[in-house]
Order: C-alpha cells, then sequence, then structure tokens
C-alpha cells in the first residue's frame, strides 16, 4: 500500500497513543470523516491498524485488542456469523461455547433452541443463556479473567474432560494461510484445545478481520474443523486447503 501524508502520521499517532478516533483525525487534518474512514479501511486492509467502535487501534501480534473493542469491531458481521451458525445446532443438542465475543453472538442466536445443555467457560455467554428456559447452563469453573470474563486454568480443563459434546464452537483471534487458528493467552488455547478433544463436531466462528490479525499461540487447524462460520470467503490459500480437508466454509451474508 503506498501510504499518504495522513497516513503515516495516523500510525504515529496511534504508536504514540495506542488507538485513533475518526473524528478527532478529521479535526486534526482538515478532512471530513469519510476520507479519514478511507484512510483507516486501507490501513486496516493493510493489517497495520485494526478497526474499533469510532476509530482503530495499534494492530499487535502479542497483545488482544481490548474487550469492549473487541465487542464493537465487526458487531453487525459477528451477529450474522452467529445466525447462521445456530441454524446448524439442532435442539436437544449438548455444546461447548468457549469464550469470545462472536461466540457471544451465537449464544444470543440460541435464546429461542429448547432442550439444549451448553458447557461453557464464558461467563458472558452463561448470562445469556440464562434467559433461555430451556436451556441448561454448565460453567467450567476456573480462573476469573477479568477483562473478558473468561474462565481459564487447570479447574476449566478438568471441567471440560468431564463431558463428551455434540457441538463444540470456539473462536479464534486470529487465521493464518497455513490454516492455522491462533490467540494470545496460552490458557485459554489448552482450554480450546480440551473443548475439541471433547466434541463429536467441530465449529469455528470467526470474522474476516481475523484473516489480517495475528497471534503467537496455535490453538488448532482448520483441518480439525467441520465447519467454519464467516463472513467473507478467507483467503484462497485457505479455501484450497479446506476443500483438501473437508471442512465446510459457511459465508453468513
Amino acid at each position: 500500500m503506498a501510504q499518504n501524508f495522513r497516513q503515516g502520521e495516523i500510525l504515529k499517532i496511534a504508536r504514540d497513543e495506542g488507538r485513533v478516533v475518526v473524528e478527532d483525525l478529521a479535526n486534526r487534518f482538515g478532512v471530513t470523516l469519510q476520507t479519514v474512514r478511507r484512510d483507516l479501511t486501507e490501513l486496516c486492509e493493510a493489517g497495520q491498524l485494526t478497526r474499533v467502535y469510532g476509530g482503530a487501534v495499534l494492530a499487535s501480534g502479542v497483545e488482544n485488542i481490548g474487550y469492549e473493542d473487541r465487542r464493537s469491531l465487526r458487531a453487525e458481521e459477528k451477529e450474522r456469523i452467529g445466525r447462521l451458525c445456530a441454524q446448524a445446532i439442532p435442539e436437544g443438542a449438548s455444546l461447548f461455547l468457549n469464550i469470545g465475543t462472536t461466540t457471544e453472538a451465537v449464544a444470543r442466536a440460541l435464546i429461542g433452541h429448547r432442550s439444549l445443555m451448553v458447557v461453557t467457560n464464558n461467563l458472558n455467554v452463561a448470562n445469556i443463556l440464562a434467559r433461555n428456559p430451556g436451556c441448561e447452563v454448565i460453567v467450567a469453573g476456573g480462573v476469573l479473567r477479568r477483562a473478558d470474563a473468561g474462565l481459564v486454568g487447570d479447574m476449566t480443563m478438568e471441567v471440560v474432560r468431564q463431558f463428551k459434546v455434540d457441538v463444540a464452537v470456539i473462536g479464534a483471534s486470529a487465521l493464518d494461510e497455513a490454516g492455522d487458528l491462533l490467540d494470545f493467552d496460552v490458557r485459554e488455547v489448552k482450554v480450546a484445545q480440551a473443548i475439541l478433544a471433547q466434541a463429536r463436531r467441530r465449529f469455528l466462528v470467526a470474522d474476516r478481520s481475523k484473516f489480517t490479525r495475528t497471534a503467537p499461540v496455535r490453538i488448532a487447524s482448520l483441518s480439525e474443523v467441520d465447519v467454519f462460520f464467516t463472513d467473507a470467503p478467507p483467503p484462497a490459500a485457505v479455501q484450497a486447503a479446506c476443500a483438501g480437508w473437508g471442512t465446510e466454509i459457511a459465508v453468513a451474508t
């Protein structure tokens, strides 16, 4: 990407302050909001920034975006992914739902399902599904990660291993061109791996922003996933790999 002067300055501000705000940038450079949004879109497509509500944050390969910013990032797309995934989960099923804002979207889409049993290490998921009288919710206890209400650690894995469920629904922070699912917290990754090992079918839910992000800890390969629910076709290399592995890609439109 050939950066214009503004984009170079935007990156410098993001490095200094950790995030940039659309209205502030428009005032600083004397341009329209649409011009700033276009600059941010190009920087995000190049993998240098990550869009959040009202602006963008500096992309990082070793530290995740804050939970509230993750929640607002591509919120509409996550809701569509959640609804499409929920359609593939039959009533009367048992399932795992792990930590993540997209798995929370799946939980919201399951509010009308009956006769479910859900095991989760995500207190947000538990609170969402508590509103569904037809859903038994089992919380896998462990160490509370206050940043996102996730439960992690050895105790969480021990609870997970007590179950063999119909479907596991997991998220990921990044997806590379080799088809590897990546995340930031090794404790969370170990729980996700235990969840995958204890499920008959495995679903990944991840929006297109994960195609240009990176993270340091490997969860698994898409070859270990039955269906990948997303909001846009992944890179060609990933599509080709999935075709060879028999991993279905379901795009929410």
